[in-house]
């Protein structure tokens, strides 16, 4: 029987239950940092870029955009850790079906840094050349 990691959270309710989610989810933020390096250098960028976010941005969309593209990148680079740390968990030998998955997350992510950036200099195109 599968035994979820937290189970006292699905006693609690309510406020209760929101401030241990967010105790938890703390945690796997701070695990993530400490321990996966591009996770690291992502956070870097994208704490550099925001504030270029608000100048670029000329509306509360285009600013929502470029900042969404960035939570983006992180959210899919903390995604990846957790199945890289889970498929290292279940087996430590090596297994094509493990190293197809971790393929498959890196490339999620690798996708998300395309299509960030895509927006990035396309709105940084439109803003240098379409006066």
């Amino acid at each position: 029987m599968n035994r979820p990691s937290h189970p006292h959270i699905r006693k609690n309710r309510g406020v209760l239950r929101f401030i241990q989610s967010t105790v938890y989810s703390a945690q796997g933020f701070r695990a993530a940092f400490s321990s996966e390096e591009a996770f690291r250098q992502e956070l870097i960028v994208c704490i550099t870029l925001t504030p270029f976010a608000f100048l670029l941005g000329r509306n509360f969309a285009e600013i929502i955009v470029l900042l969404g593209v960035l939570v983006s990148v992180l959210t899919v680079e903390l995604i990846n850790s957790a199945i890289e740390v889970l498929a290292d968990t279940v087996s430590a030998e090596t297994h094509p079906l493990i190293g197809q998955t971790k393929d498959i997350a890196s490339a999620a992510v690798m996708m998300v840094i395309t299509f960030a950036g895509l927006v990035w200099f396309g709105l940084l195109f439109v803003r240098l050349f379409s006066h």
